[in-house]
């Protein structure tokens, strides 16, 4: 028998399988849990299927799937990278789950990795279901799928900035409140569901300066409209993503 065949190897994995497992823990968990699925699915679902069946809001002309698709899929990447990825963090801190991870092998920014991947995997799953259900109510989209990619990026970016912020700063039970409240404001006041054309000058002024009302809207511009790269839209999305991860990295409690 050769020496050292079955000498155990003790030590972590690589980092690259540490990620790609705890990834596909968040995810399964994610897609488990009742409260989750209703936020990030139903909620979006029921939307689109209710306000494009009837005719509640005036959007503006034109079929209203046009106008509520692309304000679903903004929401529906809120409700994932911000009010679900908020809570649910928000509470592991709470009862030392990020604390216990944070001393296993995977490093801490390696945990953060492993959480955006699975937003970003609901995400591809949110997005394809509700495109289906828009193009089944006959939702004609237009535009650069490139430009509207980059708009989801930037918007998940963004959202999950403010996210970890309000998570690692707050106390869970705050976090709930706060994030569900957020949610509810940013889907009547961003142009979601509710054309910001609606509001007076001034709150429109500062509604528009919203990355929900810039996800929203650039989404908008490209899917319904068929405009260029909406660089305003980009730009307003990029610093909402630059102050929240950054502030989210100087300020974010484990414990």
């Amino acid at each position: 028998m050769t020496t050292g065949t079955f000498t155990p190897r003790p030590g972590a994995a690589p980092l690259s399988r540490m990620i790609r497992a705890q990834a596909a823990l968040e995810t399964r968990m994610l897609l488990r849990n009742g409260e989750q699925l209703l936020l990030t699915v139903v909620i979006p679902t029921l939307l689109l299927v209710l306000f494009s069946a009837v005719d509640i809001v005036d959007t503006g002309g034109g079929k209203a799937v046009d106008f509520l698709a692309p304000g679903v899929l903004a929401l529906a990447v809120m409700s994932t990278a911000f009010t679900g990825q908020a809570i649910a963090t928000g509470f592991e801190r709470r009862y030392g789950v990020l604390k216990r991870l944070g001393a296993s092998p995977l490093p801490r920014w390696g945990l953060m990795t492993a959480k955006t991947c699975s937003v970003l995997v609901t995400e591809v799953l949110q997005i394809a279901l509700l495109t289906a259900i828009a193009f089944a109510l006959g939702w004609s989209p237009h535009g650069n799928p490139l430009s509207a990619a980059l708009l989801l990026l930037l918007g998940t970016a963004a959202f999950s900035g403010l996210g970890l912020l309000m998570a690692g700063t707050l106390k869970a039970e705050a976090t709930l409140a706060a994030a569900n409240l957020v949610f509810l404001l940013l889907l009547v006041g961003g142009g979601v569901i509710v054309p910001l054309e609606k509001f007076p000058d001034a709150a429109r002024a500062v509604l528009e300066l919203l990355p929900i009302s810039a996800l929203s809207g650039g989404l908008r511009d490209v899917l319904r409209d068929g405009a260029g790269v909406p660089w305003a839209d980009l730009g307003i999305l990029a610093a909402w993503a630059a102050a929240g991860l950054g502030a989210a990295g100087r300020f974010f409690r484990w414990e």
